[in-house]
């Protein structure tokens, strides 16, 4: 199923977390926090500004981003777990 988000919000997948901590000790599924960075798969087209006209999003597929916490809509989408959040929840992207 393809799946194409509206307006100014963006479809993104969490990164694999790490199991082990620094000093090696492994972290169990049901202690560990969920992570605040993930890549983004689809963008929609952008929001409207007062005048009608759309603002294309500053960000664009394939960005790894970081965002909130708490931010975002979880969904499951052919089998994967995504996000699905606005723009504005997106804190950065995350340069090499």
């Amino acid at each position: 199923m393809k799946f194409r988000p509206l307006h100014d919000r963006v479809v993104v997948k969490r990164v694999e977390q790490e199991t082990k901590s620094a000093g090696g000790i492994i972290i169990p599924d049901t202690v560990a926090e969920k992570p605040q960075q993930g890549e983004i798969i689809a963008v929609g087209p952008g929001g409207r500004d007062e005048a009608g006209k759309i603002t294309p999003l500053d960000v664009k597929k394939g960005d790894k981003v970081l965002f909130g916490k708490w931010s975002g809509t979880e969904v499951k989408i052919d089998g994967q777990d995504l996000l699905i959040m606005k723009e504005s929840d997106i804190m950065g992207v995350l340069d090499k």
